[in-house]
């Protein structure tokens, strides 16, 4: 390129359209960003849960359920009825939620709960000046630097699949692993953070040993109040990270549930995981569903996971000066893993679902 030639010339011939859908594509992120916001209020402020079941309201009758000013309550409804989170009847002045809507954003119960996410969104951006000086300074900023919301947006998040289908649809797509746990096993589950995915696989292989292991202290605590509560004396808590699991014990499944790319040493921790199997045991690893490739990555979930990870995933890696590999792995980066620990066999396991995906190792 000559010297005199500008990287970008006035005279460059563009593609209008092309300019216009990344203009409105910038705006329409824009609106999501300030809608998730406002979604975190009404979930933490118990107005989406104020509307489901209750019939047209109309603001004042909002505010006055949830004991909120009417003047913010009104505007955060017409705002949630803009994004299409709430309905609208123009004829009485009511707001309404609809069962579908309340399916999704007021019951935490739900397999099609966003809840989790509300949660997680607004606090993680809380953290962007902390990032901003980990770009500008290196390192990150650590888990438990990154706020108390944090880690119980993540259990929410995560915790419809485990209560519907970690152990019937996920465990029993491993062949065999259901009778084996249903007669009596060991799983250990690394990485387990508040202890959801522990728990819901001891309730339901109840002669089976379960052990959640994650170096979170608050996390490990609340875990253990969780298995309490459900007086499940199969299910137990170490505080540790996973390179610090006993050997004194074989387990014949081990799980992690995207976790291993927060990892600060995902190859040593796979190591470790190969290390407490038993011989004819199974390593089965969850890891969002996506792309190691960022053009493979232009997709709804391909952007989300994308865009928390300097956010969050790779930021409390680097914190400990960890490998920082980032939320997207994708299939080749959890194979290149698995082959540094020395697993013999990795299979994708045959699961539909549109926010993960699932490996099984073998020693």
């Amino acid at each position: 390129m000559d010297e005199q030639t500008p990287l970008f010339s006035k005279e460059a011939v563009m593609d209008n359209k092309k300019v216009e859908e990344i203009a409105f594509r910038v705006v329409g992120d824009m609106g999501g960003a300030f809608v998730m916001a406002l979604g975190y209020i009404g979930d933490r402020l118990g107005l989406f849960a104020a509307l489901a079941g209750a019939g047209p309201l109309t603001s004042s009758e909002l505010a006055t359920k949830t004991n909120l000013n009417e003047r913010y309550v009104r505007e955060w409804a017409k705002a949630m009825v803009a994004a299409e989170y709430i309905d609208y009847e123009p004829e009485t002045e009511r707001f309404v939620m609809t069962a579908e809507q309340a399916f999704v954003l007021a019951d935490d119960d739900s397999p099609m709960s966003v809840g989790g996410g509300l949660h997680f969104t607004t606090p993680s951006i809380y953290n962007v000046p902390k990032v901003m000086k980990a770009f500008q300074e290196g390192g990150g900023v650590c888990y438990n630097e990154i706020g108390d919301e944090i880690p119980e947006g993540i259990e929410r998040f995560f915790r419809p699949g485990y209560i519907h289908f970690l152990a019937k649809d996920w465990i029993g797509a491993l062949p065999g692993m259901s009778d084996r746990l249903a007669h009596g096993g060991a799983v250990v589950d690394v990485g387990c953070g508040r202890g959801q995915s522990t728990v819901a696989i001891g309730r339901a292989f109840r002669n089976s040993t379960v052990l959640g292991v994650d170096n979170h202290a608050e996390s490990i605590a609340y875990a253990r109040r969780l298995a309490a509560d459900e007086h499940l004396d199969n299910v137990s808590f170490l505080e540790a990270s996973a390179e610090a699991i006993p050997l004194d014990k074989k387990f014949d499944l081990v799980c992690s549930f995207d976790c291993i790319h927060d990892m600060v040493n995902p190859a040593g921790t796979l190591t470790a995981i190969r290390n407490v199997m038993a011989d004819d045991g199974i390593y089965f690893w969850s890891e969002p569903n996506g792309s190691e490739q960022p053009h493979e990555n232009r997709n709804i979930l391909g952007r989300l996971f994308a865009s928390v990870s300097p956010l969050h995933c790779m930021t409390v890696s680097l914190c400990h000066k960890g490998e920082g590999l980032g939320t997207l792995i994708g299939e080749r980066g959890a194979r290149t893993l698995a082959e540094s620990a020395g697993f013999s066999s990795f299979e994708k396991v045959a699961i539909d679902n549109p926010f993960n995906q699932f490996f099984a190792l073998r020693r």
